[in-house]
Order: structure tokens, then sequence, then C-alpha cells
């Protein structure tokens, strides 16, 4: 008959205990200093090695060498207090759960009185105290104010704010810890070396999970396992199989299909775990625990080195390549969700059904409103776009190319005299400004409504010549930054797509001084999504690549739409601008000759042509529509033909 691994294995020492640094070593230097205490309070979550402190306190104080931190092992005490001894008569330990009554406190304050046996103390050791009644306690307190001084106390408990204060206030505390999963792996390691027992690396991550910083629980966990290991010790397999954990490779599975978004796959992973007798509720734990280590993996990349995740190093290969196909906002609206649907598992009459909806939930961000799943969808088209996947990158090469041929034949823009009636209405203030400056024409009404779509132009022949001097002189102001602003895009493209796709909308710079940058944002969605996302780091960058300067970017809500952005149109009041933004509606008001009006009505196809792409009222980000519609939940409410 084999003795228990817990009872085999229990400290005989202060040194041999694990992990409870906080206690063994001042009351080692108690023993040394001679400064016992007549009652201790230990308290403690349970197998972490409470009884066992009590047990030890006593042998050291019973000791023939001691008292002493260090028993000898060798006389009677210790011999009768060690881990496999019958025990002494002069130390009582007493089960509060079942002894805790006001008559079985006054029975022991009877017996408390005769003088020890055979040691040194008499020390009583009251596990589960807080299970003792208020009149029990109160039979004791005399008793533990002014003991005799051959008695001592220990009080063992889980819950110590059960313990009355006027006890509490007259023991010393010294308060437990659950052990570290790394060093409960290392007992459990020690431990199956001294039973020459052979296991294999990634089963004890498992005991240690089960165990939950217990070292009891662990041991019962490793006896287990240890008992029905065959010839080839302690294996992987067997292990997932008894404790019921779901299986590293079925996690991956998992996982990768929601990286990928397969849908097929992820039902298909859920169908098998149900099929296969396994507890939903442990799936979803298992996965969100998966979740937790791809966010530290992603945000420590030697996580493992530092102890902060416990994994055989071939699958710690596998999380990194998790964690770099799903992004952190991803990966944190996911372990949300299976977070929040874990506690509504709790209960329910169909936890296969819940599981379901959850996963559902988890590949559809699209279908969800708060700001978690903006930024899902956003890390995941910036995915796409990096990627070269989807229809993101042949729309955004598309603008330049349709923009270059239009810069040549500067005369013909003012030909069409058809589509500015349609245009009007939107860029109103834009039309009213222009329509005042050119002041003679209905078609020089018609072409102040133009400007702003010169954006694509205004990108391909940036004037950097006096902003680059300005900033090499240190003089950067709002002028400077709006001239350099196509460039600084450019540069804010080639970092983040998501970042370039805000910018280019309705933003304007409004302030510039030696420390900040200030854009406004005509919509508040779009402030959040660029502040919350870190594009203000990227735009930062971008200002130090092509500036020179380093300024931080700070943004504030209402921004003017229409003439002002330099998303749009660059610098909208310099005076190289009317020969930079010539777009192919329209042309400047002060420089293009009017006399080219009538002559240059008679070629109708240059506007549609390359108005889908420079109409300034399309926002560019809206390119690849299908893309959009897929990752962001777009859908096309109307659409205006500029035909």
């Amino acid at each position: 008959m084999s003795l228990a691994l817990y009872r085999k294995y229990r400290p005989a020492t202060f040194a041999e205990l694990r992990g409870q640094e906080q206690v063994t070593v001042p009351l080692a230097q108690a023993l040394r200093n001679g400064r016992v205490h007549h009652a201790y309070l230990f308290s403690g979550p349970r197998g972490c090695g409470k009884t066992s402190s009590a047990r030890i306190l006593a042998r050291s104080l019973n000791c023939e060498q001691g008292p002493t931190p260090e028993p000898c092992g060798v006389c009677e005490p210790c011999i009768a207090l060690g881990p496999t001894g019958p025990g002494s008569i002069d130390v009582i330990e007493i089960d509060a759960a079942s002894h805790g009554g006001v008559d079985d406190a006054r029975e022991l304050r009877e017996r408390a009185f005769f003088a020890p046996v055979t040691s040194r103390f008499r020390i009583y050791i009251i596990d589960e105290a807080h299970m003792v009644t208020r009149e029990g306690f109160n039979a004791l307190l005399k008793l533990v104010e002014e003991p005799p001084p051959h008695l001592k106390f220990v009080f063992a408990t889980t819950e110590p704010e059960k313990v009355i204060g006027t006890i509490k206030s007259r023991t010393h505390h010294y308060p437990f810890r659950l052990l570290a999963p790394g060093t409960l792996r290392g007992l459990l390691e020690e431990i199956l070396q001294q039973e020459g027992v052979r296991y294999e690396p990634s089963a004890l991550p498992l005991v240690v999970r089960a165990a939950a910083g217990s070292a009891r629980d662990a041991l019962t966990v490793l006896d287990q396992l240890v008992a029905g290991a065959d010839e080839g010790g302690i294996s992987y397999s067997r292990a997932v199989a008894l404790l019921g954990y779901t299986d590293a490779s079925l996690l991956d599975e998992v996982v990768n299909a929601f990286a990928a978004g397969d849908r097929a796959a992820v039902f298909d992973a859920v169908d098998r775990v149900i099929e296969g007798g396994h507890d939903p509720r442990r799936f979803a734990a298992d996965l969100l625990e998966r979740f937790r280590d791809l966010l530290v993996l992603g945000a420590v990349p030697d996580a493992d080195s530092k102890g902060l995740l416990d994994a055989p190093p071939d699958e710690i290969e596998r999380m990194r390549d998790q964690a770099t196909r799903m992004g952190p906002a991803e990966l944190a609206r996911a372990a949300d969700l299976f977070h929040q649907g874990l506690t509504e598992m709790r209960g329910t009459t169909s936890p296969r059904l819940l599981l379901e909806l959850i996963c559902a939930r988890t590949l559809l961000p699209g279908a969800a409103t708060d700001e978690s799943a903006l930024l899902a969808r956003l890390e995941r088209l910036e995915r796409h776009l990096v990627g070269g996947t989807g229809g993101g990158a042949p729309d955004d090469s598309s603008p330049p190319a349709a923009a270059s041929p239009p810069a040549k034949p500067p005369t013909a823009k003012p030909a069409p005299p058809q589509p500015p009636p349609a245009r009007q209405p939107a860029p109103s203030t834009s039309g009213a400004t222009s329509g005042a400056t050119s002041g003679s024409a209905s078609g020089a009404g018609s072409k102040a409504s133009a400007p702003p779509a010169a954006s694509p132009p205004a990108q391909r022949t940036p004037p950097t010549g006096k902003p680059r001097e300005a900033a090499a002189a240190g003089q950067v102001d709002v002028a400077a930054v709006q001239g350099a602003w196509p460039d600084i895009l450019e540069a804010v493209k080639r970092r983040r797509r998501v970042a370039w796709m805000i910018l280019v909308g309705d933003v304007q710079v409004v302030e510039v001084d030696d420390t900040s940058l200030t854009l406004a944002f005509a919509r508040d969605g779009d402030m959040k999504g660029f502040t919350s996302s870190g594009s203000d780091q990227i735009l930062q960058q971008a200002l130090a690549d092509v500036l020179g300067v380093q300024r931080r970017v700070q943004t504030v809500a209402g921004g003017a739409a229409s003439g002002g952005s330099p998303g749009r149109s660059g610098n909208p009041s310099g005076p190289a601008e009317p020969t930079r933004t010539d777009p192919p509606q329209s042309g400047p008001p002060s420089t293009d000759d009017p006399a080219g009006d009538p002559g240059a009505a008679s070629p109708p196809a240059g506007p549609p042509e390359v108005d889908p792409d420079n109409d300034a009222d399309v926002d560019p980000g809206l390119t690849g529509m299908a893309l959009i519609q897929q990752e962001l939940g777009g859908q096309i409410i109307d659409e205006i033909d500029n035909s």
C-alpha cells in the first residue's frame, strides 16, 4: 500500500517549504532570536502549507536541540512530528469544523493548564479556525490573552475575516500565498525524479493548471497520473483525457479558423467538442486562456523566457504565428466575448447553443457597433491591405494614374459646363467663396465648387521646396505643414493605410507651435478612431520624416469640411496652389484663361474618366467597395451619377 504523495513529501523544516518565504523567514528568525509568540494565526488558500507550517513550528519548539529553526530530526519529538510520524501527545490538532462549539472550547480550556508530558511546550493547532463559533472564541479569549508559559496556540484558516477581532488582535498573523507556476512545476519535476517516473514535459503544465497554485492539489493530481501511467510514463494525451482539458491541437485549429474568418472550421470544431463529450464551459475557458496567452505573447515577445507563459517550445512558436495573424484589438474583443459567455453559461439549459452564438459574434465584428468591434474591423482591414489581399491595393493605385493625364492640358479642364449644377449643392460654402472671387460668368461660379477635387494632383506634385526650407530654418507653421501635406500623407500611407484613410477625410491643420500640431476633425467618430488606433503616432513619425521636426499630435472636434482640409486640397490659400490643383473638372478661378471655356466645351469625354477618382465629395478611403462592404459592414445607400 503506497503512501499518498502529499503526505510522503510533506515538508519537515521551514527550508523545505516552497514558495512561502514571507512566512518561513521571519518565523525562523524569531526562533533564532528566542522571541516566539504564544499565539499565531496562519491564513491563506487551501493546500499552501498552513498546517504543515504549524507542525514544523511545533517540531522546532519541542526539538531537544531547540527551540531552533532547523530541527535535528533524530530526537523523539522530531520523529513523532515528522511527515510520516505518529504525532505527539503534547501537540493537539483540532478540526474546528466539527469541534467549534462553546462546549469544545470549555473542554480545551480545562485541559490547557495541564503541563506537557514529554515535550517542552503544549501546542494546540486549531485548523479551520473560522468555523469556531463566536461563543467558542469568547470562551477561549482569556486563555489566548494570558496563557500559561508552557502553552502555545496556532490558528489556521482560509477565511481570516471570520475570526473575531479580539482573538486576531492577540495573535501574530502570517498570510500564506498560492504557489507560483514555476515553483510548482519545479516541485513536481523534483518529486518525479525521486519517484523514478518518466513523463512528457508538456503534461506538467496541465497539472500546474489543475492545481491552481495549491501544492497539495498538485501532488494529488500527480499521484493520480502516476498511478495510471504505463511503462511509458505520464503522457500528454492521457493527462488531457484525465483532467478534461481541450487538446492543444484543437485549440490551434480553432484560433487559426478565427484568424482566417473560417466559419465552417469553427463550427466544425465546436461540433467535435460536443460530440466528444467535452464540457462546453471547459472548452470556452481553455479558448479564453489561449486568447490571454496570445495577448501576452503579442505584448511581450519573450514572455516564455520571462515565465509569463508555461508551454512547450513548439507550442510557443505556433502561438507566435497566431498572435501575428490576430491583432491585439481582435484578440481582446474575442477574449471579452468568451468571458461574458462563460458567465452566461452558468445554469444554462443549452450550453452548446450559447457556445455557438459566442463563436458567431466573434466571427462577425461588423454586427456590433461598439468601439472594440470597430477596432477589430480596422485591424482586420489593415492586415488585408498590407498583405495585398482584397481590392484595396488596386483601388489605391488607380487615382494617381487617372489624375496624371489631365495635368498636361490645363486649358481643356474648364470645358464641361454640365456637371457644375449637379455638383453645386454639396460644396456650398466653397462655391460661394469662389463665386465671389470670379464674380462674372455662371461658368466661373460653377467652377468654384471644384477646388476640393484637387487632392490627387496635389499628391503627385507636392510643393516641397518652401516647407522643407522653413523646416530647416526651424520655422514650421500651419502654411509649411499644409504645403508639405501631400508628402506627409504619402509617408503615413506607407506606414499604415488605415491612418491614411482617416487623414484624407475631413481633417484640417488648425495650429502648429513648437511642441504640437493640432488637427480638427469634422466628425467625432473619425477623431476617436484616429486616436484609439495609434494613428497619431504614425503621423508624428511622418512629420519627422518629411519636415524633420518632432511635434506631438493633438486632436479637436469641429474641423471645416470644405476648401480648408489639407487631406483634400493640400494648401488652400498658398500662392502656388492654383498651378498645382488643376482638377479635371475645373481650373483655378484666378489663373485659368476664361476664353478657353467655349473652345474646350467640345471634349465631353474628359470628366467621366477622372471624376470618379478625383471627386472631392467622394472619400478616397471608400475605394474597393467589395472590401468595405465585407469588412466594415458598409451599405450603398445612393449612387450619384457624375456624368
